[in-house]
């Protein structure tokens, strides 16, 4: 059974201006929610590291004694390649395995524990052109539920592909207490940055999720950021500088809480186990007002 053929029956089509005026969204069965976790959805400009920044903060999180479950919401399927050191198969390979009888899986056919007891899932994507990321995240959200893998959860980060382009991949922040934005110092992911706060915007219309904060990547300064942050209203929660050591463990298969001991890497590992405690705690909901295009161009220096 070809993906695009699966009836979305967790999944609502509507025309009517609900998240954002004018658009066409796709919107999750109400019912399916995911408990008493506390939910992170994690986005940014595809390749600014978020991947790297969500499996680090997934194990400083476990090492925080909470139980946290990692959800890639990405065709590539490879956001807990450091945690389980391979490509596991996705949500939707198994799915199909099955011939779409979600009935007949197995816990152990879609989650493996990862570094640290991290429990990972790779949602996967349907076939580039057709189906929808809405229903990937909706058949992962619902098979963990079933499995009853949710009720005893601290924790779920989804690590979401690239820039905001659909409803569809906008679902995982109809789950998520609160939306975490990666960054580098830099036009391009600024400018991606201003789509995502766009989008945050729109789902927090109808939804719990807010946007918590900017998490600087890649990058020794900051200044770019933080000059588009105190511009809209967004605060920077952590700063990841642009060391070798980071590079180095996703060519190793590790976490930076794997890698070989040195003061660099002891500061980033700090700085994680900093964010996972500040975001436990609490980050009080920001309701940051987009630029348009010019603007960003106007801020940042470009003619």
């Amino acid at each position: 059974m070809n993906i695009a053929t699966v009836p979305f029956s967790e999944i609502r089509r509507t025309g009517r201006p609900t998240d954002g005026e004018g658009s066409v969204q796709v919107q999750l069965d109400p019912g399916l929610t995911i408990g008493q976790a506390k939910v992170f959805a994690v986005y940014g400009k595809g390749g600014i590291g978020k991947s790297t920044t969500s499996s680090n903060l997934s194990v400083a999180f476990s090492k925080l004694g909470k139980r946290v479950i990692q959800i890639g919401c990405d065709p590539k399927h490879d956001s807990t390649f450091t945690l389980t050191k391979r490509l596991v198969p996705t949500v939707i390979d198994v799915l199909e395995q099955a011939d779409f009888h979600p009935e007949e899986l197995r816990t152990e056919d879609f989650v493996y524990e990862g570094y640290n007891g991290v429990l990972c899932v790779e949602a996967g994507g349907p076939p580039a052109g057709t189906g929808c990321g809405g229903y990937v995240v909706g058949q992962t959200v619902k098979l963990l539920k079933e499995h009853h893998l949710l009720d005893e959860t601290d924790v779920v980060i989804f690590d979401v592909l690239g820039d905001v382009v659909c409803g569809g991949f906008a679902a995982p922040l109809q789950h998520a207490d609160r939306a975490l934005i990666v960054a580098a110092n830099d036009f391009d992911s600024i400018f991606a940055m201003n789509r995502i706060v766009q989008a945050i915007g729109a789902k927090a219309k109808n939804y719990k999720v807010r946007l918590g904060g900017v998490i600087a990547n890649r990058s020794a300064q900051t200044d770019q950021i933080d000059r588009f942050a105190d511009r809209v209203g967004l605060s920077r929660l952590a700063h990841f500088p642009d060391l070798d050591v980071i590079r180095r463990s996703r060519l190793k298969k590790s976490t930076l809480f794997e890698m070989e001991a040195s003061p660099e890497l002891e500061a980033v590992q700090q700085e994680y186990l900093r964010l996972a405690a500040s975001l436990w705690a609490g980050t009080a909901p920001m309701a940051p007002e987009s630029l348009k295009d010019r603007e960003i161009f106007d801020l940042l220096g470009f003619d």
